[in-house]
């Protein structure tokens, strides 16, 4: 959706009926063509900084010049927020007003005598400017490849946008995203010497030794929680403003935005806040939040997200999710959280002296509580979650227990021995029924049973394909096409398997084709196509997918021709 916007943005010469065959590019206009399409965000700016204009442009608008000159026409993102031609540069400026308009109710010098304040408080609004212009300047290094038409990649790091342009007298460049891109705060540190001259950096660290520490700090993204940085707690504030009202202005032109899809930063940002802050965050102490063991570092939930509400409320953050249930889902969708073996996003966990098992959420790593942690906090001897046997209580209560492989030769789901007992928990039900259905699935389905045959030609196999909606995004059909394809006999090693409720997808499949898990998971629920093997559970699960735990989630197979629509469970049969 946003390379048609491009299109019709960047070439409007063309027909509203038609698109070009090839990707027009972005034009390599002058920065002053750039600087008058935010006319009306830099009027805002300079009544807001309140200087005469000469101070103006030889201050803030030198720096707006640098930062357009960086980043040019570069969107922020392929299909999110300010994903249009420019939006980088929007999004630095408007996270930079909102931010320098947050100093004005805060004193930065409080401690110091009037002079001081005099002399440090001109600098501080500086530097929270840049901060804010700042912010997410690291996307050019880590997310975004620019070539001009010979296919020359601009050297990001060596000059700005701008001038590589005019050293190629290129008048178009191309943009490809790159794949499995992960956001890398810490770059941004390399960007503001595009944006900040050593004049500026030196103002703002004239007498004093703070302001540019916290400006480094908040750019990199790796603040220190146990020296208040009120530069950053603006500039985040500011950014997460800037972005919620983004996303509700362009959900009716753009189609259904990514709701949740950047919060993660700031929902970490507390977790550590917390990590250095909150006695009750300590390790593995009597009645602690946190957990680690040689297992794994588990949060005990949903008192974790009772202080994280707190945390967050305190923080003053738009758009960030109240619902315990909202912020596991934000954080397991982000990687942040793992889910267990079935897919599950609750852990049962046994901590040492307790009467009873907890529920916990798992991180998927510890650093992302323990950043800058030294040293790192002694794990437990033993355990926190205890493997089931096969003669177990949870097994008989209907766990899995171990990985079975399917007759065709793909893994299949890990399936309990004993069906359970008349005292199973709701949820060990849900397992046991999927597991009869996968069970059933198995010794009844031959490899040629799980494509639909012909009844002239009883041998042939039909050709497995995918049979989506319409509405469903392009790109993420066109990608699912290809691995649903990998099920029929010759295509190569399967990218798939089926289960008992449907063909089950690796979300690594999607990343590998440049689709960001999200994305997937959104546009097939909006078009209905998910089957979500424990009810309202969540529309991921975990199995062992050619010998390793992958998570993955399941395509109807109402969806797919040329399977036997009988060799699977009914999808309504879930929620019972």
């Amino acid at each position: 959706m946003g390379h048609l916007q491009w299109t019709t943005m960047l070439a409007p010469s063309l027909p509203h009926s038609t698109f070009a065959s090839s990707d027009p590019g972005f034009e390599a206009l002058p920065i002053d063509a750039l600087l008058s399409q935010n006319d009306d965000l830099i009027a805002r700016i300079k009544l807001c900084h309140g200087s005469d204009r000469t101070e103006f442009e030889q201050t803030i608008l030198s720096l707006i010049r640098r930062y357009a000159n960086l980043v040019h026409l570069l969107p922020a993102t392929s299909d999110n927020y300010f994903c249009t031609p420019g939006g980088l540069l929007r999004l630095g400026m408007e996270v930079s007003f909102f931010s320098l308009q947050g100093t004005d109710a805060h004193i930065f010098s409080g401690r110091s005598n009037i002079s001081a304040r005099r002399h440090l408080e001109p600098r501080w609004r500086l530097a929270t400017f840049v901060a804010g212009l700042c912010c997410e300047a690291h996307r050019v290094l880590s997310h975004i490849i620019v070539t001009n038409a010979p296919g020359d990649v601009w050297p990001a790091y060596l000059l700005s946008l701008s001038d590589w342009l005019m050293e190629r007298q290129a008048d178009r460049y191309f943009l490809r995203w790159r794949p499995h891109a992960i956001e890398t705060r810490s770059l941004g540190v390399f960007t503001l010497a595009h944006v900040v001259p050593p004049t500026v950096m030196h103002y703002l660290a004239e007498d004093n030794t703070v302001i540019v520490p916290h400006l480094m700090g908040s750019v990199s993204g790796i603040s220190q929680h146990r020296d208040h940085n009120l530069l950053d707690e603006l500039v985040r504030r500011s950014l997460a403003l800037v972005i919620d009202r983004n996303l509700l202005a362009n959900a009716d032109r753009y189609g259904t935005p990514q709701y949740g899809s950047h919060l993660e930063r700031y929902l970490v940002d507390a977790l550590r806040h917390l990590a250095v802050s909150n006695s009750g965050w300590q390790a593995n102490r009597e009645k602690s939040r946190v957990w680690l063991g040689p297992d794994g570092l588990f949060l005990a939930w949903p008192s974790a997200a009772e202080d994280l509400q707190k945390q967050l409320d305190a923080a003053q953050l738009p758009g960030i999710p109240k619902a315990p249930e909202t912020i596991m889902e934000v954080l397991l969708l982000a990687g942040v959280f793992e889910p267990t073996p079935t897919g599950a996003p609750i852990w049962l966990i046994q901590p040492p002296g307790g009467k009873a098992k907890i529920d916990a959420v798992k991180l998927s790593s510890q650093a992302i509580l323990f950043a800058g942690h030294d040293p790192l906090p002694p794990p437990l001897a033993e355990n926190l979650t205890s493997a089931p046997s096969n003669n177990s209580p949870s097994a008989q209560a209907g766990e899995p227990v171990a990985p079975r492989s399917r007759p065709d030769g793909q893994p299949g789901t890990q399936l309990s021995l004993i069906p359970g007992n008349a005292e199973q928990t709701p949820q060990a039900a849900s397992n046991v029924r999927e597991a009869q259905a996968e069970a059933a699935l198995l010794s009844t389905a031959p490899p040629t049973a799980l494509v639909s045959t012909s009844d002239a030609h009883p041998t042939q196999q039909a050709t497995i394909d995918l049979q989506a909606p319409l509405r469903l995004n392009p790109v993420v059909r066109d990608a699912l096409t290809v691995v649903v394809n990998t099920l029929n006999t010759g295509a190569g090693p399967a990218q798939c398997c089926t289960v008992a409720f449907g063909v089950f997808v690796p979300l690594h499949e999607f990343e590998r084709r440049g689709i960001q898990p999200s994305m997937a998971l959104r546009a097939l629920s909006d078009v209905h196509m998910l089957v979500r093997a424990q009810g309202k559970g969540p529309p991921t699960t975990s199995r062992d997918f050619n010998g390793t735990p992958t998570v993955g989630l399941t395509i109807d197979p109402r969806f797919i021709s040329g399977v036997d629509m009988e060799a699977f469970a009914s999808p309504e049969a879930q929620g019972e």
